[in-house]
């Protein structure tokens, strides 16, 4: 009798798996399964975050003003290297003035702002996100002129805003470190790189001894300057991964002192400089 009734429901398992193959990709497309995009589709979130942000003003997806360069995978959806390149030189005449990072599906959407002058030079940015989800990835870049233009990436990834940060050195939380990877180019854009070390807690990541939620506390703002001048005030939020880093460009037109003046949620305050000859 056990023979038979195991016998009944493996054949029941074989009939059922042979539905579903023959019902065709439709059928095999569990709910709740990993969904799938192309990179220049719209979602409920980019739909709702494109009203608030920007009302009614037309967006110009055209490629040719500004790129978002990222994984299509991501193997740590903490720690996404997003690259921003732009097309357009920083001119008195015609400048891109601002940048909008975003995240349609982050708990934060809005990761960052960077309000930019034209002592940047050429408008290219470097850093890392959090991804929580698949994902797309979005900048907005608006010009000195008022118009708006985006690029976006559709990121395969997860976990991002849960994920513990690295806590074994929070005694030298705020510590802002600049350097400059290539060598100093007067007058011309030259790239530097600001990194402040913090946690960045999202509010979301658990502590692994007293399974209590982290509260949150992240870079809130990290304002750049040379010889006194502003290059760029960046606006952050917890979408920035852990040791928030930005890679930039300014244009040194002479001796001077690189400066980044940081704070954070908790109102936190620290700077960093560096010497440039």
């Amino acid at each position: 009798m056990r023979k038979t009734l195991m016998t009944g429901k493996l054949f029941a398992i074989f009939v059922s798996a042979f539905l579903l193959v023959a019902a065709g990709p439709a059928a095999r497309a569990a709910p709740g399964g990993l969904p799938s995009a192309t990179h220049t589709d719209s979602s409920p979130e980019w739909e709702a975050l494109r009203t608030r942000l920007f009302q009614s003003r037309p967006i110009d997806a055209t490629p040719g003003t500004v790129q978002i360069i990222a994984p299509l995978r991501a193997a740590y959806g903490a720690s996404v290297p997003i690259k921003i390149v732009s097309k357009l030189p920083q001119t008195a005449d015609l400048y891109i003035k601002r940048l909008y990072l975003l995240v349609d599906k982050n708990p934060s959407p809005v990761a960052a702002v960077l309000d930019l002058t034209t002592e940047v030079g050429q408008a290219d940015f470097e850093t890392r996100l959090r991804v929580d989800e698949y994902s797309h990835v979005r900048v907005v870049a608006e010009l000195s002129n008022g118009r708006l233009h985006t690029d976006s990436r559709y990121v395969k990834t997860s976990g991002g805003c849960s994920a513990p940060p690295n806590r074994s050195a929070l005694n030298l939380i705020g510590k802002t470190v600049l350097t400059l990877p290539e060598p100093v180019a007067m007058n011309r854009p030259t790239p530097a790189e600001v990194t402040v070390l913090h946690p960045n807690d999202t509010g979301f990541e658990l502590n692994q001894v007293t399974v209590m939620y982290i509260p949150a506390h992240f870079v809130r703002s990290i304002k750049v300057s040379y010889a006194d001048r502003k290059v760029f005030d960046a606006d952050l939020d917890f979408s920035v991964s852990e040791n928030p880093t930005l890679r930039f460009n300014f244009v040194p037109r002479g001796e001077g002192q690189l400066k980044a003046e940081v704070e954070d949620s908790k109102d936190g305050r620290w700077i960093g400089t560096l010497g440039v000859r």
